[in-house]
This record gives C-alpha cells, structure tokens and sequence, in this order.
C-alpha cells in the first residue's frame, strides 16, 4: 500500500491518540481540576489584580479559573481594547499587564495593541487561545498559525501543549517580559489543555513559588551592561559641561528603579530636562529643571545632551537635531535602540547598554556637590516662559467658528485635578494638548508611544481607573480617534470606571488634512461631521455634553460639573466643537 507523507502522519497521530486513551493510569482522568486553573494560579503568584478580556469559548477556563480566585476579569467590547487596557496597567502597576483573548480572530484583532506595546517597551501577557491540539491545520473552529503572526511581534511565543507546560512556560513568559528591555509575550492555549474533561498529563515540571526571578533578571542584566567605569567617564563629561540637557524617555520610568528616586536624583543635579513619552510629569507640574519648549533651539546650542532612554527615531528626526560638536552620552536597554540612525545621523561620545534610570541614580552620585551652571538653566526658562505667554495670546484669539481649542485646553489645564492621569489619543488636538496640559507628577501621562496608534484610549483610560480608581482619568480625544472605542463607555458604566472624555470635534482628521490639502489639493477622506458623540456615550451609560460658542462663559461651570458627575461614579463625555488654528503649523503626520 503507497501512503502518502500527510496520509502516514495521520497514522501516526491516530495511533498516538489511541495509545494514550490506552493507558490512562498516566493521568487523573477523574480530578476535578484542569488546565485553567494553573494559569489562573500562576497570574495570581505573580501579583495580576487584572485580566482584560472579550470572551471567546477557548479561554472559558481561563476566565472561570481567574473570576473564582479573585482576579478581576474586565471584559471589553475590542479585543484591541482589551490589549491597550493591559499594556496601561503595565505601564502604571511596574509589573506586567494581562489580556486574554480568543483564537483566530480573537488574536488577529490584538495584532496593532502588541505591535504598539512592542515599541513602547511595555510588558504585557497576551493569552490566546487555540483549536485542539490534534485539530490544528485540520480545518478546525478559528485555526491559524497563530505563532507566525505573533513571533515578529513579541520577545517570547510559545504554544503549551500539554497541562504540565502551563506553569514553566507562563513563568518564563512573565519573566521574558519584564526583564531587560520589556515588551510583550504571546503564549497560546490549545482547548485541550484548558478544559477538564479532556484526558491530559497533569505533572507539573516546576513547584513552590516564583521566588524574586524577574528581580534577579534585571539585576543580572544591569550588573552586565552598566559598569562604574562608564558612569565615572560620563560623570567627568558632565562636570566639564556648562550646556548640558537631559532628555528623558519611557525607559526612564521602567522598573527596578522607583521614579520618585530619578527624580531626587535629577534635583540634585540641577540639569535641565526635556522629558517624554512615559516621562512626562516625573518632575512635577512645574518644576523649575523641566523645560517644555524650544527643545530643537536648546540641543542647537548644548554642549552635552544625555539620552537617558530616548531614541533617535522620527521624534528626533533621525538625531538630525543634535548638534554634531555636542558630547553625546546614550544609555538605552535595547541596543538596536541605543544606536539607531548612528551610521547616518549621529554619534555617540558614550553609548550604553543598560537601564536609564539605574545610570542616572549612579551618575548623581559621581557628580556629588556638582550642579549645572545656574545661567544656562534659566536662559532656557526664559524662552519657556515667553513660548508659553505667546500659547496664552493664541488662546484667546476668537477662530472663525466654534471654540478656540487652545482656549478649552486652558480652562482644562486649570481646574484638572492634582492626582489627574491623562491618557492622550489622537492627532491635531491632542498634539496641542501636548503643549498646554501638565502632567501632574510621575506616571500620570498615556501616549501610545513610538508606533503613534489611534484607539488606545478607552483601554487605557479603562487600565488607568482600574489601577488608581481615586484619580481622576481623563482621555483627550481627537474626534477621528473617538470613533476607535466610544463603546468603551458601555465598559466603563458596567465596570464602575468613571472616566472624564474631553473630545476635539473640528468634524475633520485634521493632522492628515494639514497636509494633504496643501501638497495634493484635496480634503478627500478627511472630512468628519460634527457628530453628537454626546448621545452616544448617553446611549451607552454614561453621560455627555455638548459645548459650543455659546458656552465659552460658562466653560469652567461645566468642567467642574463633569468632575463632579466622574465622582459619583458617571463616565462622562464633554463633545467640544472646535474651529481651527494656526498653532503648531507646519507639523508633520507621516
């Protein structure tokens, strides 16, 4: 008889299967428990307070197993969602974020909010689930190589395939995500592994507890790639400066160092800082070394400029926009990262394979009693203060229709509440709001980070109240990224997150149409409508406003009242026609 090679591998997976129902003393075939249960068990060792979710049949063990031990199942109305909400809580917590979503399309609507968490660095767990083990590539319910689209993605993908590879293969997962540079892992399921009525093994390779793995990780990693022979040169470049700037990205956030040491640290050094991403507010509302403006103006005439986890990417030009006689010291966890653009654009007088925020912990102490000339700091808070008095005047300017945004963004800027977390989501008006909203201390700024993606906001808005449910959460919204997840206000009125939405509607995606108009001529899929997101987030449980012209006088009347309704536990909507401005003209989208 002639077999085929596809024929003779179904022989022998058949045989296999019947060997197995053969010889069931190999397993427990009467315990109550299943494979559910161990990642359940394994998240909570691991201090998850949160899985974010949309149901699916192939994770129902997961989601039972996690509701009865007592973590917190968040189920979202986008699987996107569910992962931009995760990687929120990663960011916020210091620890890992959680989603679980179901095979096939579960996963391929996740596939942006990972690529996302990816460039921004954030550590978060993403569970699929997976046909059967003995279905798979047999035409089975949502069957795709899940693991091909996931590897580019993530640092670690794997697909458990039996009940004892549950607790090793998450153990490692979480630990790969958290360690070194953090990003996001993918660890599929297969149904059979998750359900207990299935016949699988049920020996553990691993016991006890996780005792301090992802700490040693970091450390090993840190006492590898950041040696005190560096720090002591880059301590004498520092000293000899008399322009120094410190820019600041995410990684500077990251753990094992707390943010509020980086800060102290920062202080003492007296260093004028530009910070970004992450990094945002981690020098308080209106600390005097945080210079907000002229950044491109201030790296022209620096002498030294440290990258303590920013990366020469488009969001500095390609390092084009530092000075090429500047001393330029990097210090970045990834080294792809570290040196990217360093063929073409710019070079590094010092570069570092280690953590931002370890190195400037070390750096402040070799420039003990050391402080950057006073002059330096306060001409570049000079050219602050003027760059925002001219903010000031534009916001007052009276533009052809509607409200000026820059005016609304003020009175928002004014009454936002000092343990305010602000989650940015769109293009025009939240790069506007860039300028003008202050984060108030560390950890209280959202962007999506390198990958620029619309839609993160109602999971991260959704992460954020989970994580700190006594600040007030407010998402900045452009009216072409609200449409991405305004259904999130039906999760946030079924989960009690009371978040406060201030919406940019100029019925247009504004930061495309700058552009395109004038180079091509044409608005052509630019044009939005000045729609009542308001009814919408009524419709949806939660609360909306209307405000127009007509309601400039009473702006700070309303706000307040928004704030006062977030309290008593109302998600609330604030639908803002605006017109159009001038600021930030000659701004790029691509």
């Amino acid at each position: 008889i002639r077999l085929t090679t596809a024929t003779f591998l179904s022989f022998l997976e058949l045989e296999q299967k019947l060997l197995f129902f053969c010889f069931p003393s190999q397993t427990e075939t009467k315990s109550s428990r299943y494979g559910g249960e161990r990642v359940a068990e394994v998240l909570q060792a691991h201090g998850v307070k949160f899985v974010f979710t949309l149901v699916g049949g192939h994770i129902s063990p997961i989601l039972v197993a996690c509701e009865k031990i007592g973590i917190r199942i968040v189920d979202t109305r986008h699987e996107a969602t569910a992962v931009f909400a995760a990687d929120a809580v990663a960011r916020l917590s210091g620890t890992i974020g959680v989603a679980a979503v179901t095979a096939g399309p579960g996963l391929t609507n996740t596939v942006t909010a990972v690529k996302n968490a990816q460039m921004a660095e954030s550590p978060v767990l993403l569970i699929g689930g997976a046909a059967a083990t003995l279905l798979q590539g047999r035409g089975a319910l949502q069957d795709i190589d899940q693991m091909s689209l996931f590897k580019p993605l993530c640092k670690f993908c794997a697909s458990v395939r039996t009940v004892r590879e549950i607790v090793p293969v998450l153990r490692k997962a979480l630990a790969i995500a958290q360690s070194g540079t953090p990003g996001p892992v993918f660890v599929e399921f297969p149904i059979d592994t998750l359900y207990p009525f299935h016949l699988v093994e049920r020996e553990f390779a691993a016991k006890g507890s996780p005792k301090g793995l992802v700490g040693n990780a970091i450390a090993w990693y840190l006492r590898n790639h950041l040696r005190n022979l560096f720090v002591q040169q880059c301590a004498e470049l520092v000293s000899r400066a008399k322009k120094p700037v410190i820019l600041l990205g995410s990684q500077a956030t990251l753990p094992p160092t707390p943010v509020d040491h980086i800060r102290t640290a920062l202080e003492s050094m007296g260093i004028p800082c530009f910070l970004g991403g992450m990094a945002r507010g981690m020098l308080g509302r209106d600390s005097p070394l945080h210079i907000r403006q002229n950044r491109r103006d201030a790296l022209k005439e620096a002498d030294l400029v440290v990258l303590a986890g920013t990366v020469c990417d488009f969001r500095m030009n390609y390092g084009r926009v530092l000075n090429r006689r500047s001393k330029i010291i990097a210090v970045n966890r990834d080294k792809k990262q570290l040196l990217k653009n360093t063929d073409m654009f710019w070079k590094p007088t010092i570069a570092i394979q280690g953590d931002a925020g370890s190195f400037l912990l070390r750096l402040s102490k070799g420039l003990a009693g050391h402080r950057c000339p006073e002059d330096w700091l306060q001409s570049l808070k000079e050219g602050d203060i003027t760059k925002e008095r001219a903010n000031r005047a534009k916001a007052v300017e009276k533009t052809e229709q509607h409200l000026n945004p820059l005016n609304v963004l003020h009175h928002v800027e004014d009454l936002m509440d000092e343990d305010s977390i602000i989650v940015a989501d769109g293009g025009d008006f939240v790069g506007s709001a860039a300028y003008i909203l202050r984060p108030r201390g560390p950890l209280c700024w959202l962007d999506p980070g390198a990958f620029g993606t619309l839609g993160v906001g109602g999971g991260f808005a959704l992460g954020a109240k989970l994580c700190r449910p006594q600040s007030e959460v407010w998402i900045i919204y452009g009216d072409g990224s609200l449409g991405f997840s305004v259904a999130e206000f039906d999760t946030f009125t079924r989960h009690k997150t009371p978040v406060i939405a201030l919406v940019g509607n100029d019925a247009c995606w504004s930061q495309i149409s700058r552009e395109q108009v004038p180079i091509l001529g044409s608005n052509v899929a630019c044009g939005l409508a000045f729609t009542d997101y308001h009814i919408v987030a009524d419709g949806y449980g939660g609360k909306g406003i209307l405000i127009g012209r007509e309601d400039e006088a009473s702006l700070d009347e309303i706000i307040r009242k928004a704030q006062q309704e977030a309290q008593q536990g109302k998600a609330m909507l604030l639908n803002v026609l605006i017109g159009k401005t001038n600021f930030r003209q000659g701004s790029i989208s691509v």
